[in-house]
């Protein structure tokens, strides 16, 4: 058992502040995070975290809007599928579609919130508890694979790993996400362009709302776009004159 002390610490560790990260470690992950999402053979394996907090997304506004969750897939190739049960139409089903392209970046907005306060080590346990949440509603083998290896990496960066990689692991991941929320959405209308996906999300929508399916593409594009603007700015603001003088 822990003694107070190590409770304490514990304590300490996961609700304190870890110290400033060199202005240079921004830079670098913004720029590595970028280049996993431009480079096809990186984007091809690391899109999965996105699949990830894509199917999360559709998942948690489903249960905030009372609609009643069957399952999350995760398939090989990236795609994945979240099924919910209530009403086909309504403001529930509304919010449970628009929740998936966006939650990517939404997530990186929390993200660099959290890292805007130097909560690294805050924002790598919520990483592996909203993780082990996600993992009760798999219902496939791949899935559970894919959820048990990526909560494990996050787990150990966050326990084992010295301060300076935590630092570097959790700019990179957020930089990520806010780079790979907007990618998707151009992924996704050029296969409808092709005639594809037509049980897209926005498709769906359009079907729901009686609105284009075009209008509900530009609000992912618009609401990513945005939001990789804010968690830009709260991930590289405060490090600017650092990153002018170092330059």
């Amino acid at each position: 058992m822990l003694s107070i002390d190590g409770v304490t610490d514990l304590w300490d560790q996961l609700f304190g502040a870890q110290p400033d990260p060199p202005g240079l470690l921004v830079l670098l992950t913004a720029v590595a995070g970028l280049l996993a999402v431009a480079l096809r053979p990186v984007w091809r394996v690391a899109r999965n975290a996105v699949t990830i907090a894509h199917e999360g997304g559709h998942a948690l506004f489903a249960l905030l809007t009372g609609r009643k969750l069957r399952g999350i897939r995760l398939e090989f190739d990236t795609s994945g599928l979240t099924l919910s049960a209530g009403r086909p139409t309504g403001p529930g089903m509304i919010l449970t579609l628009l929740g998936g392209y966006i939650a990517p970046s939404l997530v990186g907005v929390l993200g660099a919130w959290l890292l805007g306060g130097n909560r690294i080590t805050m924002l790598l346990w919520l990483a592996v508890v909203l993780l082990l949440l996600m993992l009760i509603n798999i219902r496939n083998a791949f899935g559970v694979v894919s959820l048990l290896i990526t909560g494990a990496i996050v787990f150990v960066v966050s326990w084992y790993a010295s301060p300076q990689v935590q630092a570097a692991f959790a700019y990179a991941g957020v930089w990520f996400l806010l780079f790979g929320g907007v990618r998707p959405v151009f992924e996704l209308q050029t296969l409808r362009g092709r005639g594809r996906m037509r049980d897209s999300d926005p498709d769906q929508l359009a079907r729901i709302t009686h609105v284009p399916a075009l209008f509900w593409v530009g609000v992912f594009l618009v609401v990513n776009l945005t939001a990789l603007a804010v968690g830009g700015f709260l991930l590289a603001g405060q490090w600017l004159p650092e990153l002018s003088a170092t330059l």
